[in-house]
């Protein structure tokens, strides 16, 4: 007969043993819940069941979904998190001169010839990879692995030069910082953020010189923004987390990764795979706009002026397709991405991806250069958001190691994996209910809006743009650290979360001589039940 203390003892055992089966799930839908708490019923998710997936384009690329950031509560979330100068991001500027100047200055940098493009995508991707990966068998978080590589290569894109190793420790510090934080991993550290804000300014202030001219409209700390936040935010990140994607799917479908590895000049196929790695864990989320006027589509009802759209890319991109849980490249070699539900960098009518013709380039070389060298092998969980940061094994090509001795590694892996996973659960709604709230009381985009016009000036026109107040996180402004030497790597080491397209429309902004917003009519969405 077993005794009470040892049958409490054992039962204890296996539900501590049991937790990674179910309590992350548990905390990852009580995070959801707080967080729906918190942010209120704001916005309409599309598609729908008024609005299919056959609408979801038509609606997305509405000339009156125009409006991303004024009005939306999410806006002070994602302002929170891309902080400081996220007012001078691209991706939130207001429709206008000031963003066409911006947007044709992004385009510039990202231009140049294919070839040369990836070439330098290879080398610097040899290069990272050569210095961390030097044993037999090497265990790697890819997105960690990644990240390196797009500091040095948009480093090279913006000022025309090699990255020198202490600035790329402050990219990817930064980088990591955002995106842990995105992730509700880690809390933000805008001091780990404000290094490499002092660094590009002390560059930008010396008359250090950019491969293309700025726009000549931001003040030098809004330049030395506009690069931290577009290229060596934005970019580095969503390029490590599309590379974590591409070669964890490869690890995890070992036919697949053969025969790219096998026909590395297969252009066609490895396109396929990149297609079907965007489509099964696309790099966005929710996408939010505002409307700036009534949108009356011919079957749904129309949805008034002020109503917050939310777009979900994994729910579209899973209409339409035979096993959409399923990876499978395949399945593109009878599919057209263009006609298919696929909108990877966004859509055409509605501010895509300045990235979009780049990014998949790049990612081939440094696909290419990964697989000329290692065999990659994971046993971890494979999900859009990647908290983990794609843990996997690179298995030396010449190394000779069958798989049959993988098994006590993946395993290990396997293991390790499902319980890092409860506590990353438990700390991701700790952080991230915390950050949530903090974005509420800040309120950065709100507060912006309020004194602001579209272009950044405040109430008086004649007063030019504000580099911010020390005291708000829209503008955080660096302050000289009289033990910052931007050439010790001590000193910038570690110290501590979409690239989504925006256009707000300035019909609808601040009206003139005010610096607040109109008043809009009051009217119940047919959607919601709720006024917009």
């Amino acid at each position: 007969m077993v005794r009470p203390r040892t049958a409490a003892a054992l039962a204890a055992g296996t539900l501590l043993l049991s937790t990674p089966a179910w309590l992350p799930r548990s905390v990852v839908a009580l995070r959801m819940k707080v967080f729906a708490k918190v942010n209120g019923d704001e916005g309409i998710t599309f598609p729908n069941a008024t609005a299919g997936a056959d609408r979801f384009q038509e609606l997305y690329g509405h000339p009156a979904a125009n409006g991303r950031s004024e009005g939306a509560v999410l806006s002070d979330l994602f302002w929170y998190w891309l902080a400081p100068g996220a007012d001078v991001h691209q991706e939130h500027l207001e429709a206008g001169p000031r963003y066409d100047e911006v947007a044709r200055c992004t385009l510039a940098f990202l231009a140049g010839s294919s070839d040369h493009l990836y070439a330098r995508a290879a080398a610097h991707t040899a290069a990272v990879l050569d210095t961390v990966a030097t044993g037999r068998v090497t265990l790697v978080r890819l997105r960690d692995l990644m990240m390196p590589v797009w500091a040095e290569f948009f480093h090279e894109l913006v000022f025309d030069r090699p990255c020198p190793a202490h600035v790329r420790r402050l990219i990817v510090d930064n980088a990591e910082d955002v995106v842990n934080g995105l992730k509700c991993t880690r809390p933000r550290h805008l001091g780990r953020r404000d290094r490499l804000t002092r660094h590009l300014l002390r560059r930008l202030s010396a008359g250090d010189t950019t491969r293309r001219p700025l726009p000549a409209c931001l003040t030098p700390l809004q330049q030395a923004y506009y690069l931290q936040g577009t290229f060596f935010n934005t970019a580095v990140v969503q390029l490590s987390e599309a590379m974590a994607h591409l070669l964890l799917a490869l690890a995890q479908h070992p036919d697949v990764q053969r025969r790219v590895a096998g026909h590395p000049d297969d252009d066609r196929y490895l396109s396929h795979v990149i297609d079907e790695t965007f489509r099964r864990y696309p790099l966005f989320g929710v996408a939010h706009r505002i409307t700036t006027d009534d949108i009356a589509l011919d079957g749904p009802p129309t949805i008034p002026a002020g109503s917050v759209l939310c777009f979900s890319y994994p729910d579209y991109h899973a209409y339409g397709y035979q096993d959409p849980d399923v990876f499978d490249p395949e399945r593109w070699e009878h599919t057209s991405a263009r006609n298919a539900h696929h909108i990877p960098f966004g859509v055409a009518a509605n501010r895509p991806c300045p990235a979009w013709r780049l990014a998949p380039l790049i990612m081939r070389a440094a696909t290419r250069e990964t697989l000329s060298r290692f065999v990659l092998d994971s046993s971890v969980s494979h999900t859009r958001s990647i908290p983990h940061r794609a843990p996997c094994l690179l298995i030396r090509r010449d190394s000779g190691l069958p798989r049959r001795q993988r098994s006590a590694p993946r395993g290990a892996l396997w293991t390790r994996d499902r319980f890092e996973d409860v506590g990353r659960s438990i700390a991701q709604l700790g952080f991230g209910t915390w950050m949530v709230l903090d974005a509420r009381r800040t309120r950065p985009a709100a507060r912006h809006f309020a004194s602001h016009d579209g272009q950044g000036r405040p109430p008086d026109r004649s007063a030019p743009p504000t580099d911010g107040d020390p005291h708000d996180d829209r503008h955080h402004v660096p302050h000289d650290d009289p033990h910052d030497d931007p050439h010790d790597d001590a000193d910038n080491a570690v110290r501590s979360a979409t690239g989504t397209p925006t256009d707000i429309s300035t019909g609808t902004g601040t009206e003139p001589g005010t610096g607040t917003a109109p008043p809009a009519p009051t009217r119940t969405c047919p959607h919601t039940g709720r006024t917009p």
